[in-house]
């Protein structure tokens, strides 16, 4: 539970002490009532407390939500937040003016926690990196041995991806149904600005370093060289994957095969304006992948109990999962699909740890520097 409620202090027994103590039983006894789905239900007896959080875009539109915004007011809560990138989060000199980070990567929560010491943190949900595609793209690839179909479910072979991207074709190549000149290629963020691309970034190093993450200069010089390719053979790239993500629900295939996005865009979508996604739209999953895990650290009180809210009570889980989100509770993302009539996804995917943020830092400044002089994309909200 979280309450504002703050006792003053009395000298000497008397009845005013005894009703204290009766009050404070029974806020204690009324602070976790189970919900369901395995979470509590926190339940305010206080004021409200506003809450500043510097936050990844990505979370934006889920603190934004009429709904979370009444769940939070009931629980006493107000959140102000302030969109950032993870990268830009986790290297920020004024996290503790905020009473809250909430970077969208494990690399950046685990430098912001070593740095500012924070006295909470929550990890209230995650999403694992997936690609957006259609059918006959899905078809094409699978005859190259690339993507695969495994109890319904899409999976892009990564190493195989890796090879066919790196030998030169185009999808006029390997696709007689889709006959486009552009080089088969997932189309991605832009490495020196997005989330989203470090976390391809990571998968991509991963493989092409033999199935281990890199741990020296010398192998983050040589997976450089084989994978930058897959960020600078893009053209422009922005800087949020809410703009790919968008043309490939309004422009379609020929615009964009394949694009890199969260796990929680594609079925977020699905359930807010299922309108929108085509019966001939497909999610695909990175084999292997790697999860966006959504760290809250905690500057605050305040963003304390907002931590906590968001981690263990079932209504901002639920709704969490209504963005998309998988929430701790592997059954409340479930059972938030199964009510809007969805397929539940694979609960457990071959999933990577990333590098720690300084050797992930040194790959993605290895990448930036085989651009020819191009600028990154500024004005755009990192995703």
């Amino acid at each position: 539970m979280v309450s504002s409620y703050q006792p003053q202090k009395r000298s000497g027994p008397g009845v005013l002490s005894i009703l204290l103590a009766v009050v404070l039983i029974g806020l204690i006894v009324a602070a976790v009532i189970i919900g369901r789905g395995g979470g509590k239900q926190v339940i305010s007896t206080g004021g409200t407390t506003t809450v500043r959080v510097v936050a990844g875009s990505e979370k934006i539109p889920y603190f934004q939500d009429p709904d979370v915004v009444k769940r939070l007011d009931e629980l006493g809560l107000k959140v102000e937040a302030t969109s950032s990138g993870s990268r830009k989060i986790a290297t920020r000199s004024d996290l503790k003016e905020f009473d809250a980070a909430f970077p969208s990567s494990a690399p950046a929560a685990e430098k912001i926690s070593r740095e500012t010491q924070p006295k909470g943190i929550y990890s209230p949900f995650h999403s694992p990196m997936a690609v957006a595609t259609f059918d006959p793209i899905l078809g094409s690839l699978e005859k190259q041995q690339v993507a695969m179909q495994r109890d319904g479910v899409w999976y892009l072979n990564v190493e195989k991806y890796l090879e066919l991207a790196s030998s030169g074709k185009r999808w006029r190549d390997i696709a007689p149904e889709f006959p486009s000149p552009l080089a088969v290629q997932i189309s991605s963020t832009d490495i020196r600005s997005s989330n989203s691309a470090a976390m391809y970034l990571s998968v991509a190093a991963w493989v092409a370093n033999g199935g281990n993450v890199p741990a020296t200069d010398q192998e983050v010089s040589k997976v450089v060289n084989k994978v930058s390719p897959l960020f600078t053979h893009q053209g422009f790239t922005g800087g949020s994957s809410a703009g790919p993500f968008a043309e490939y629900l309004t422009q379609g295939m020929g615009a964009r095969p394949m694009v890199l996005i969260y796990e929680a865009q594609f079925i977020g979508q699905q359930i807010s304006a299922p309108n929108t996604v085509g019966q001939n739209m497909k999610l695909m999953y990175l084999d292997p992948t790697i999860s966006s895990q959504h760290t809250l650290l905690a500057y605050s009180d305040g963003g304390d109990k907002l931590g906590e809210a968001l981690a263990t009570d079932a209504t901002l889980q639920r709704l969490a999962a209504e963005h998309g989100f998988r929430p701790n509770s592997p059954g409340v993302f479930n059972e938030v699909l199964k009510d809007k009539g969805m397929a539940t996804p694979p609960e457990f995917l071959a999933t990577i740890n990333p590098p720690d943020f300084d050797r992930l830092e040194q790959l993605i400044e290895g990448v930036s520097a085989q651009y020819n002089g191009s600028a990154p994309p500024e004005g755009a909200p990192e995703q």
